[in-house]
This record gives structure tokens, sequence and C-alpha cells, in this order.
């Protein structure tokens, strides 16, 4: 039996490295707010997609007059952000039933491609992994600034993206663990819980936009495949 697809749209952080006074997440990206654009890429994959978006309880106002200025009619769940990203997919995770598929994607990832996201969902359907990442090599020289430490192996080292995508059950009894400084992301809560990662070949221009110079990119990038 087909498992239900819960998508958490984390975007519960301010985006001051982007400058100015709206939150990134609500910038304008070929017409429509990034985190519009994104959560439109996982429907256009995935049409009965459970929507949760992760938000700081201040603009959840916001959010949704952007969403009726720009005709965006998708049913979701808001979900006020924590103090840590941990802590806002984990208020996220209580929205999600045992028995389901989560897909867990930084809301201000909006260039992820169709095709990625539905390669996905069917792995994790077909119940070949239970926990599915993202993963591009790593092209640029790797040095240590440890002098005491060797330099890492660029071969055996890889960049993880999202959506990091899991069993229900899975990442929600990960996510009871306590809070760690070494949680870096939704799989290093995972692995922490010895729950069996797969990999997934990623995208180069999946990117994350977190500054001005992303954004110029990702406007380019929308541009040149409208």
């Amino acid at each position: 039996m087909r498992r239900k697809i819960y998508g958490i749209f984390v975007a519960g952080g301010s985006g001051t490295r982007m400058g100015g006074d709206t939150p990134k997440q609500f910038l304008l990206l070929d017409g429509r707010p990034i985190l519009q654009c994104t959560i439109e890429r996982f429907l256009e994959a995935e049409p009965d997609l459970k929507v949760i978006t992760v938000l700081p309880k201040s603009h959840f106002q916001t959010w949704k007059d952007l969403c009726a200025i720009h005709s965006f009619h998708c049913p979701q769940i808001l979900v006020a952000g924590g103090l840590t990203r941990f802590h806002s997919v984990q208020n996220a995770l209580r929205k999600v039933p045992d028995g389901a598929i989560v897909a867990i994607h930084d809301g201000v990832r909006p260039l992820v491609s169709v095709d990625l996201v539905r390669r996905m969902l069917e792995r994790m359907q077909r119940g070949e992994c239970r926990a599915l990442l993202p993963v591009v090599p790593v092209v640029d020289t790797l040095r240590s600034t440890d002098p005491a430490t060797p330099d890492p192996d660029r071969s055996k080292v890889v960049a993880v993206q999202t959506p990091q995508i899991f069993r229900s059950e899975d990442i929600k009894a990960a996510y009871t663990q306590a809070y760690d400084l070494s949680f870096t992301d939704d799989a290093s809560v995972a692995a922490r819980k010895e729950i069996p990662l797969a990999f997934e070949a990623g995208e180069r221009f999946n990117l994350k936009i977190t500054t001005p110079e992303d954004l110029i990119l990702a406007e380019a990038l929308c541009s040149c495949n409208p």
C-alpha cells in the first residue's frame, strides 16, 4: 500500500544575510515568493502532497497575505519555527502521522527539479530505503585549517542537499533525541538514531538562497529555463 506523503518546508529563519527587512523566503523569484516557488515544485511532482510550512509565528499573516496576492491556493498547515532548525522540524513532525513518507526541504531551495523529487519519492514508496538524501560530488580542493589534521579525501566527500526523505515513524523517533550541536541537518539526526542512509544523485543548481548573490544566480537560472 502506498504511503501518504507529507512535505515539511522549513522557512523559520529571518534571513539576515540577505540584508533588508524582508525575510528571504518572501522575496520574489520569477514574480512569485521564493517559498511559493519551492512548494510548487513539490506539488507538481506529487499533487496529493500534504504541505506543512514552518515560519516564524510573527510572519504567519504575512505569508497568508502573500498567498492571496499571488493566487497561491495551497491548503497547508502553518507551524511556528523553533529556536533552531532542529526545533522547527521537531515542531512540524508533530503534525505528521506514522506510516507516511515525509520530505523535509529548505523553503529557500526553489530550483530543485520535479524529476529529482519524483525519483526520490518513488524509491521511498518502493521500500528501497528508510532515509534518502540527495548528494553532489565536491569539486573544490579541500584543505584542513588544523595542521594536525590531514586534508580530507575529496573522492570520499559529498555535499548534502535537501529534500531529505524518511519514513515518518523513523524520523519522528529520531527527533525525540535531545538537541545536539552536531545536528546540522535531518540526516545527522537520523544517523545518530542508527537509521541507515541511502543516497540519490543531487543537482548542481539545487541551491539554497541565502545571499543576494544566490538570488541573482537563481533569477538567471529561471530566465534560462522559463
